[in-house]
């Protein structure tokens, strides 16, 4: 199974919608809301899609998932130096694609990607409530790093330790 990623461009809006409205629906008929179908509606990440923030993961030429890169996050992470880190946020994967090697590939991705930027960490945040998706990261190579509340939102954060590149 290869897995190639690439950018998303503004005609992918409606694909990384649907990918992310997937992932939504599916957490709500488990009792585990996330989003909010208007959070990841076209309308409300197309300037996101066009400022070349969301990656789309694609196997056999078919979209299978995707995943939102940043530079900065002031809102989950306001007390560390954005400076040495990149930030991701939206993870989603296809249902019929669940299982690991989607969600890995695309947090190597990430991994390479901040290096590339020569970022020392690459960070996130999840649910604190959620051991299952909190192990998936744990178990990639992510380290708890703290929890804070966001808002209504109570996060674990995560952050992965990104080796210095190979000259």
């Amino acid at each position: 199974m290869y897995i190639s990623i690439r950018q998303a461009t503004i005609q992918d809006t409606l694909i990384v919608s649907d990918v992310l409205l997937e992932a939504a629906l599916w957490l709500q008929k488990r009792g585990m809301p996330l989003w909010r179908d208007s959070e990841v509606s076209p309308e409300n990440i197309s300037e996101d899609v066009a400022n070349g923030l969301f990656f789309i993961a694609e196997w056999a030429g078919e979209p299978v998932g995707t995943i939102k890169f940043q530079l900065e996050d002031l809102l989950f992470w306001p007390d560390i130096s954005q400076e040495e880190s990149a930030f991701v946020h939206r993870l989603a994967i296809r249902r019929h694609c669940s299982g690991g090697k989607v969600s890995s590939a695309l947090l190597t991705w990430a991994v390479e990607h901040a290096q590339t930027f020569g970022k020392r960490y690459l960070r996130l945040d999840c649910d604190a409530s959620r051991p299952r998706l909190r192990a998936v990261y744990e178990d990639f190579g992510f380290r708890h790093h703290s929890d804070r509340q966001v808002g209504a939102y109570f996060v674990s954060r995560y952050e992965y330790k990104i080796p210095p590149q190979l000259t």
